[in-house]
């Protein structure tokens, strides 16, 4: 997408969008329709996702559009650090041009490294004042985003915060405490299959993350699937991590 074509493609994007959220009465499905409306925005992007968060900065609902994101995505918010969490702390878009010599973040951008992911743009999703969550998209080669990507996916940003303000309805907070339910358990599941990996192949817990996130992406499924897998067959031999 050349600069000059940005605004009928992104109306094309946003028209379509729309459709879809302003319809929509799962909040994840229509975080999924977010993270490819992102990856459709950004062509350098070769994966995309998108959180809501909470005041507290705690995922509502998120999706992704592989699982390599979904896994770096989910040890994002274990950790509590990282691109998208900044951006929406701060209300600004945060780029990183190349993983391997990224400083912030240090936990978490090491293992990002290590999975393949060369780049990485978030920008935030402000409506009405309220920063509330953030699309980013990845690439695999170093400095893929430039400022053309930084204002498309801000542009989008912008968009889907004010369709997901005007789609929310009386029941929304209902919904919403059940995905941040949904979420929490989600981040505890995950740490205690990083213990068990410690315990079980005496690794420190930033290889076992790793180790996680390795077995989610080569067998192309969720991390929270690979990590209640790994709990499950620890509850069965009777062990403790």
């Amino acid at each position: 997408m050349s600069f000059d074509s940005t605004p009928v493609e992104l109306s094309r994007i946003f028209a379509h969008l729309s459709g879809m959220i302003l319809n929509e009465k799962d909040a994840t499905s229509a975080a999924s329709k977010l993270a490819w409306a992102a990856h459709q925005t950004v062509p350098s992007a070769t994966g995309a996702g998108f959180s809501l968060l909470d005041e507290d900065g705690k995922r509502l609902s998120s999706a992704s559009t592989d699982p390599t994101v979904e896994a770096i995505d989910a040890l994002q918010y274990e950790l509590g650090q990282g691109p998208c969490l900044s951006a929406w702390a701060t209300g600004e878009p945060q780029r990183v041009d190349d993983t391997a010599t990224e400083t912030r973040w240090p936990d978490w951008i090491g293992a990002v490294s290590s999975m393949g992911i060369g780049s990485i743009l978030s920008s935030p999703m402000i409506y009405r004042g309220r920063h509330v969550g953030a699309l980013k998209v990845y690439a695999a080669e170093p400095h893929a985003f430039g400022e053309t990507e930084v204002h498309l996916l801000g542009l989008l940003a912008d968009a889907a915060a004010t369709l997901l303000g005007t789609a929310q309805s009386i029941d929304t907070p209902v919904r919403l405490s059940k995905a941040l339910t949904d979420a929490l358990t989600t981040r505890d599941t995950i740490g205690l299959a990083a213990g068990v990996l410690m315990a079980q192949e005496h690794l420190n817990r930033d290889v076992a993350r790793t180790r996680l996130l390795e077995r989610a992406r080569t067998s192309n499924r969720r991390v929270i699937d690979v990590a209640s897998e790994i709990l499950t067959d620890w509850e069965k031999q009777g062990e403790s991590p």
